[in-house]
């Protein structure tokens, strides 16, 4: 039995953090950051049967074209996404009532739409890029045992090309899933090797009043290559909800709309409908 300060449930039974009873998910699942990106998605859908929020976290569930889909705003960083996913598992692969896993398995289908910036110049600002690998700089996934699901060689690789200060932690690389991969992939979209950062200003190069450990960090990112893996765009969810998923056995994939070029230094002129479109491009995947 799970104790009680491990499995935290509200009063009415819900999930602590996200407020959520077991029947008011979908196996089809979409993360977004921003709580005000949810009714966006929703206001799509033929009908919503469920709403509920709390702090950054809000849900909405409903239908689209017949599927049955979740929405779910995670908030920032890879510390939200460790709480979001853990306690969709439990909605699914926990009993609640015993608080005892259950003995058969449930994998959910995450898909993340977000926005980004691309790191390279052949990636243009309006494009679409699916995050392939994703490689986590927060620590965050070491609490974790990752040895199996990690890229090593890539790990190595970029360690050994940035110079990395292992006084930072370990760099850790997770693979998106290639089932939704092979389902939502298409020539419209670039492959991608994406950065998860821990922090926004300084563990992305940002300086305002602060000194940072490695002012050339981002020249080389931008200048990693492992055998043409390039790294493609830089935010803050994306390899975090990789290696959850994976060790949960959940289907994950993160999508970004690119709105900013940091090698061109172009910016989208309009960046609302590039996230627009890729709401409506991942929307007709999912019910295929």
């Amino acid at each position: 039995m799970i104790k009680n300060s491990e499995l935290i449930l509200n009063p009415d039974g819900s999930l602590y953090h996200i407020n959520l009873k077991p029947e008011n998910i979908a196996h089809d699942i979409i993360f977004v950051g921003d709580q005000d990106r949810v009714s966006k998605i929703t206001s799509r859908f033929d009908s919503v049967e469920f709403t509920t929020q709390k702090r950054e976290f809000k849900t909405q569930t409903g239908s689209y074209k017949g599927k049955r889909i979740t929405v779910i705003s995670t908030g920032i960083g890879p510390d939200n996404i460790d709480i979001v996913l853990n306690e969709l598992d439990a909605l699914v692969n926990i009993d609640l009532e015993t608080r005892k896993p259950k003995e058969t398995h449930t994998a959910l289908n995450i898909v993340r739409i977000g926005t980004s910036g691309s790191l390279q110049k052949d990636i243009p600002v309006d494009a679409f890029v699916m995050s392939e690998y994703a490689i986590g700089l927060d620590n965050m996934l070491r609490s974790y045992l990752i040895d199996t699901i990690s890229e090593s060689a890539i790990e190595e690789a970029f360690i050994a090309q940035t110079n990395w200060d292992l006084k930072k932690g370990r760099p850790y690389v997770i693979k998106c899933s290639e089932t939704l991969a092979n389902t939502i992939f298409s020539s419209k979209m670039h492959k991608g090797f994406t950065g998860t950062a821990g922090g926004f200003y300084g563990p992305q190069g940002r300086v305002l009043r602060l000194a940072i450990q490695d002012p050339e960090l981002n020249t080389k990112m931008d200048n990693f290559n492992f055998n043409g893996t390039r790294m493609t765009n830089l935010e803050m969810e994306t390899a975090a909800i990789y290696g959850l998923g994976k060790l949960l056995g959940h289907h994950c994939l993160s999508l970004n709309a690119i709105i900013a070029n940091r090698a061109t230094g172009d910016f989208s002129q309009n960046p609302y409908q590039v996230v627009e479109n890729l709401i409506d491009y991942t929307l007709e995947k999912l019910i295929r």
